[in-house]
């Protein structure tokens, strides 16, 4: 059995997939918030650069114990967009000796879409810690894809839990995307999947029953409202709210509510597929 492993570095989380003969065997994650204060510097945190290449080392030596052959690792709009990025890559390679691939936007689209849809056609809504993908692919082809740097991480640091705050600055960033072309859209990243499992009322977390969830508009408007009702802590306590997601998931799911009103979507189908599986793809490890 040919194992290898795939590490993906948000700007949230940490995640970890295992893959065994063309087939993934599990994930992991650890939330480690690298793109904290992105909102307000353009320089990575020293204690987000630690606790994350901490979290990449830990993941790496895990993958090589599982026997893993290779170990593939890439980072996001975090790294890309900070100035210091090269102090956390040069961290990663002193703990454990991984060499990390930094991707642009566009290919963080790319990927995004072909792990979540394969060879098909249609659209998917990538939200992120500190950036957003809408990519469209038709007959084939990638018709659209943009990437806009707001996220999840990057909303909670400009904006808090304030809705006004948070729906005037959706409003604004999103409207960078321009005109994006009609497609049956499919959503991804934690943001998406959490929803999709609290819509379904998980006792926990469960990827096929979230992979294909379909959640409608007015699904998401009822659970803006709910949602920011809700202190961080009874956030936390619901079992399909992963730990460090529970005080971003307000600005999250108000982002997919403004995105969804942009592209005129009465619904969207959410995927536990994603860039992971989209970056294992491109290494033909899947």
């Amino acid at each position: 059995m040919k194992k290898f492993a795939v590490i993906d570095i948000g700007s949230n989380s940490v995640r970890l997939m295992l893959v065994a003969d063309g087939k993934v065997l599990y994930k992991r994650l650890q939330t480690t918030r690298l793109g904290e204060g992105l909102a307000s510097s353009s320089f990575l945190m020293e204690q987000a650069i630690e606790r994350t290449a901490i979290a990449v080392a830990d993941f790496y030596y895990s993958a090589i114990d599982e026997r893993a052959e290779s170990v593939f690792a890439f980072a996001t709009a975090a790294v890309r967009s900070a100035q210091n990025r090269d102090v956390f890559l040069e961290r990663v390679k002193t703990l454990c000796g991984l060499d990390v691939e930094v991707i642009s936007g566009e290919e963080e689209a790319e990927i995004g879409i072909g792990g979540a849809l394969g060879g098909a056609d249609g659209g998917v809504i990538d939200i992120g810690g500190a950036s957003t993908e809408v990519v469209v692919k038709e007959n084939g082809a990638l018709i659209y894809k943009k990437s806009v740097n707001i996220g999840v991480v990057r909303l909670k640091d400009a904006c808090g839990r304030n809705k006004e705050k948070l729906y005037e600055r959706a409003y604004l960033e999103t409207e960078r995307f321009g005109q994006v072309p009609n497609a049956e859209m499919y959503a991804i990243g934690g943001t998406a999947t959490t929803i999709a499992a609290w819509v379904l009322n998980l006792r926990e977390y469960d990827s096929e029953k979230v992979t294909g969830a379909v959640v409608s508009l007015e699904q998401i408007q009822a659970l803006v409202d709910e949602i920011c009702a809700l202190t961080v802590e009874e956030i936390a306590a619901k079992p399909c709210v992963s730990a460090g997601r529970a005080d971003v998931l307000a600005g999250g799911v108000i982002l997919l509510h403004v995105l969804m009103q942009m592209l005129g979507l009465k619904r969207i189908i959410v995927s536990d597929r994603d860039n992971l599986e989209g970056y294992a793809i491109r290494k033909g490890l899947l």
